[in-house]
């Protein structure tokens, strides 16, 4: 019996051993060994790890992306403007050791890192005016607001990823002011827009009117090349027809002559002679003849 107690309590103590002996670093962790309180060395790769008993101890922490959201904070703009910002920042731990070293606890480095990205932010922003702060170009000045809080986080041994703005906003007491110098300078916009809309129309109908009058003078030269044609074509026809029967040229041209001065209000006073009655000679006009 007191064989079987002393083997329970051997192992018991080995148990306690291996445990203090073996730790095991998951993929999502890294590791600071503590030897009496101080690092002495950081473990970030996973698995089964060795550290003496009784005289070290090990420190987790998280190995994945971390994000923070700050407090609301005031801003001033390159244009005077004061903007109430909150921003948040995605960040991790870069090395252990040294992160251990300098800043010890998590609430510690968000409120070191806090200050380090404020501080940027508020530098980079005051280069700005509000209209360039909310506008696309804000993605180009969160790049540098990242760049500049990761390199003063290094010393940290913190790695930023990235810095964002979540709200921007006007102070009470002079966002109306504000937003009615945007409103009027959106209508200026708007105005300067719609006079070169207008200018372009009217270049655009004069070209227009140009061009019409121009292809009216092209069509009507073209339709008297084709009238000229059509009359020298004329002219050759009654040239040949009158080569061929001049007589009866004459009698058509008469005629012609005929249709054109006389209708029922006409009144001409002639020689009997006259050539113009020349196909009226032979004819009988009196009463007799008439009626027959």
């Amino acid at each position: 019996m007191k064989k079987l107690s002393l083997t329970i309590l051997v192992l018991v103590i080995a148990g306690i051993i291996i445990s203090s002996t073996f730790f095991v670093v998951d993929e999502t962790d890294q590791v600071v060994v503590l030897q009496f309180g101080d690092p002495v060395k950081s473990v970030t790769t996973p698995g089964l790890k060795f550290k003496i008993p009784m005289l070290q101890e090990v420190k987790y922490f998280e190995e994945q992306i971390l994000e923070y959201d700050s407090n609301p904070k005031v801003i001033y703009t390159a244009d005077e403007k004061n903007l109430e910002v909150n921003n948040y920042a995605q960040w991790r731990i870069k090395d252990p050791l040294l992160f251990y070293q300098s800043v010890g606890t998590m609430k510690a480095a968000q409120s070191q890192l806090d200050d380090i990205v404020y501080s940027e932010l508020r530098a980079e922003l005051g280069k700005y005016t509000l209209d360039e702060i909310i506008s696309p170009t804000r993605k180009k000045i969160m790049k540098k607001v990242t760049k500049k809080s990761n390199h003063d986080s290094k010393s940290l041994g913190i790695e930023v990823v990235d810095v964002r703005i979540k709200r921007a906003d006007l102070p009470k007491d002079n966002a109306r002011s504000v937003y009615s110098r945007m409103n009027a300078h959106r209508k200026e916009e708007a105005n300067r827009y719609r006079a070169e809309g207008e200018q372009q129309a009217k270049q655009i109908r004069a070209e227009a009117k140009k061009e019409k009058t121009v292809l009216l003078a092209e069509a009507k030269k073209k339709a008297r090349q084709l009238r000229g044609q059509g009359d020298a074509q004329a002219l050759q026809i009654y040239a040949k027809a009158y080569n061929q029967e001049p007589e009866f040229y004459r009698f058509i041209k008469t005629l012609e002559t005929y249709r054109k001065t006389l209708n029922n209000k006409t009144t001409l006073i002639l020689d009997s002679e006259s050539d113009f009655l020349e196909y009226f000679n032979n004819i009988n006009l009196n009463e007799k003849s008439i009626k027959q």
